[in-house]
């Protein structure tokens, strides 16, 4: 069998990664690539591509990935009270959604992609709910508690993968909350597999909720949602913020909190 070249793929995977406003972590490359069709949906290659980008990383040829599973914890310490009272000052934060009339919340089925949401929304003080899978009941108690708390109207804009488990976690997280007012979902739609060229993949069969999904859809197909480029996935959740979020209000926010720093 012909040896893979991966010089190439690694050229690609380095321009994907650069391409990000963010940082990306190695399964977001992935599944870019396989959207591609550069890599196959498979663990051979996947463990290829770590290894690969692993071995680039530590000659210092291609751009640190992110993992969002692993990190130091670690007590905050400060030299003295003025570091502090810097510290301070750098973090204050005013709530930006006060006065608003809708509680937004971010949506996401990938922990991986909450270092991008937070990034793009984070200057709008807009929370982000990571699902990760199915949620919880603490969770699910923990999100119901924090909408009861915001006394607004909640809505949830959430994107997942398009497959049987893509769109019943969603069903499932929505249900169990029970306090929604608004929950759309702005991506992966059949529409926007198209629209944007993401190769589908053979859905799995052994899905107890691949029936269902075959009667609605057509087929058993699996997209994931890291396959859909930033930009796009960016505007997606612009376009479903506008409607809810007064601008007006977050800037006045803001300009109240450049007032409260001055006297920290």
């Amino acid at each position: 069998m012909k040896r893979r070249d991966w010089s190439p793929i690694i050229e690609e995977a380095r321009e994907i990664v650069e391409s990000y406003d963010t940082g990306v972590t190695l399964r977001q490359l992935f599944y870019r690539l396989v959207s591609l069709e550069i890599l196959r949906n498979t663990l051979s290659d996947y463990t290829q591509l770590s290894s690969r980008t692993a071995e680039a990383r530590r000659d210092g040829t291609f751009p640190d990935l992110i993992d969002n599973t692993r990190m130091i914890h670690r007590p905050a310490a400060w030299d003295g009270p003025e570091e502090a009272r810097a510290a301070l000052r750098r973090q204050y934060r005013r709530d930006r959604t006060e006065a608003q009339e809708h509680t937004v919340y971010i949506g996401v089925e990938k922990s991986s992609m909450i270092a991008q949401l937070t990034s793009w929304f984070g200057e709008f003080g807009l929370p982000v709910l990571a699902l990760g899978g199915y949620s919880s009941q603490t969770y699910v108690d923990e999100v119901r508690a924090d909408i009861d708390a915001q006394e607004r109207l909640a809505v949830l804009l959430y994107a997942g993968d398009f497959d049987p488990s893509g769109e019943d976690i969603a069903r499932d997280f929505i249900e169990r909350t029970g306090c929604f007012d608004i929950a759309y979902r702005v991506a992966l739609a059949p529409e926007q597999v198209t629209e944007y060229a993401l190769p589908p993949l053979p859905g799995k069969a052994s899905d107890t909720r691949a029936a269902g999904f075959v009667a609605k859809h057509g087929r058993l197909v699996q997209v994931e949602l890291d396959a859909l480029p930033p930009d796009v996935l960016h505007h997606l959740y612009l376009d479903a913020l506008t409607p809810f979020l007064d601008m007006s209000k977050v800037e006045a926010s803001k300009r109240q909190e450049a007032l409260d720093r001055l006297k920290l």
